[in-house]
């Protein structure tokens, strides 16, 4: 089995098809910036894109994401290319611990995708699913306002 995962084809070895698509991406892959945090899909630090909607991969069972898109952190944008909301968490200085932020970019992305234009009510409705312990939340509607802002 291949998955697309930022954009490249990568196989999957048949032991690993039972895993969980974070399992895959972290443990098999090495792309480490999706994050374990509950493993029930309530905190959303794994979450990756998938065709471009926000989804959970400690969830999503492996084999039932071959033939889709998948978008992790580290195909956001580049070092020397960073994605808009990367600039704009840079620039506000949005993490704290960290452990959240990759899942809550990804959560961010997919909204603006799916609402280029959203207001402060719709930007925490959005994210309300992704939790952070360090309360970095205003900062995150700030950083998501800046790039609406900023078209």
């Amino acid at each position: 089995m291949d998955l697309r995962i930022n954009g490249r084809r990568h196989a999957v070895a048949a032991g690993w098809r039972e895993e969980s698509l974070l399992h895959v991406l972290r443990e098999h892959l090495g792309l480490t910036g999706s994050k374990f945090g509950c493993g029930q899909g309530q905190c959303g630090a794994c979450t990756v894109l998938l065709d471009g909607e926000a989804a959970r991969s400690c969830l999503l069972p492996v084999a039932a994401v071959a033939g889709h898109e998948i978008t992790t952190i580290e195909g956001l944008g580049t070092p020397e290319a960073p994605h808009p909301l990367q600039r704009a968490w840079l620039s506000l200085q949005v993490p704290q611990c960290g452990y959240c932020q990759a899942g809550q970019l990804m959560g961010a992305a997919a909204l603006l995708r799916r609402k280029p234009r959203p207001d402060a009510a719709e930007i925490d409705a959005a994210m309300a699913g992704h939790l952070c312990r360090c309360g970095t939340q205003q900062r995150i509607r700030r950083a998501i306002m800046l790039v609406v802002e900023q078209g």
